[in-house]
């Protein structure tokens, strides 16, 4: 089933429904013979704005924030291997998914270096793409990245509350009734989560699944705790960190992040949002990228102290 064939859950509103009906290319490219499938949207040739999803989602989580860029980018959301449309590794490697970002940045078709936004674990592996290829990446966005502690995913599959043995459900609408978020938050957008849920499944010979390889889990259990921590010192390019209110990167956390910055990153606050804000405050979460995107069109980075 194609993105256009699935349905929008009734209440999606105008806004909602013109942004997933950006026209988008489905693309492909080949990273240490792994298939790496990434979304494209804009015309070619324009300066680059790349999406990176969290652990166990997609890149359609970013369909309805990253479309509405499409008329002044080219827009990119990659599938990280064992998510998504993406093919399975037999063994997967955190340096790995930053060549696989790199991959798609070059593939895309755009026009000199890329921004880079990436959400929770995504925001991990944003950090390292910037600290490891400084002279490709013009600046990097982390939206609720909690540096200090374990992957919000990896922990709660350590800790068996999630991403158990596969299941196989009779129906899209049963498995949609089962789709749960990583940590759980207090609030939702339904035609949000409708979306993102149907996006999230496979057919198999007796129904349907979800898509992502639960053994990600199983290798990186217990050594995601502080991994971009190495990495953040290193970064020369611009970087703002967005930290959603009721979200993982407390006060605490950002101020720790600022520090390791030089003092010179923007550490915002999303009102009211949780840990996954393009869930439930995806309007804020929005204004807040391009406010920063604006910003840094036309402001001089400020020297580290």
């Amino acid at each position: 089933m194609s993105a256009a064939d699935l349905p929008l859950h009734p209440n999606a509103p105008r806004w909602f429904r013109e942004a997933v009906a950006v026209p988008h290319e489905d693309r492909t490219v080949v990273v240490d013979d792994c298939p790496i499938h990434y979304l494209a949207w804009g015309e070619p040739g324009r300066r680059g704005l790349l999406f990176v999803h969290g652990g166990g989602a997609h890149a359609h989580w970013w369909t309805h924030v990253a479309a509405r860029f499409a008329d002044e980018y080219r827009v990119l959301a990659i599938d990280l291997s064992g998510h998504g449309d993406s093919g399975h590794r037999t063994t997967y490697a955190f340096e790995q998914w930053t060549d696989e970002v790199m991959a798609v940045a070059a593939d895309g078709d755009i026009d000199g270096l890329p921004v880079i936004v990436g959400h929770s674990m995504g925001g991990f592996v944003t950090i390292a793409t910037s600290a490891m290829h400084p002279d490709k990446v013009s600046g990097a966005i982390i939206c609720d990245s909690p540096v200090t502690e374990p992957d919000p995913e990896v922990e709660s599959f350590r800790l068996k509350e999630a991403f158990g043995r596969p299941r196989t459900y009779p129906s899209v609408d049963d498995a949609l009734a089962r789709f749960r978020t990583v940590p759980p938050q207090a609030h939702y957008l339904d035609y949000v989560m409708d979306y993102v849920g149907r996006h999230s499944m496979r057919p198999v010979d007796d129904g349907w699944q979800w898509k992502f390889d639960r053994t990600i889990f199983e290798q990186f259990a217990g050594s995601l705790r502080g991994v971009a921590l190495p990495y953040l010192s290193r970064i020369v390019c611009r970087l703002a960190l967005l930290r959603s209110e009721q979200g993982l990167v407390t006060p605490d956390i950002g101020s720790f992040m600022y520090e390791q910055l030089g003092r010179v990153t923007p550490v915002i606050e999303l009102p009211l949002a949780g840990h996954h804000a393009m869930l439930d405050t995806p309007l804020i979460l929005l204004t807040a990228l391009r406010t920063l995107l604006a910003d840094w069109d036309h402001s001089e980075p400020h020297r580290r102290r």
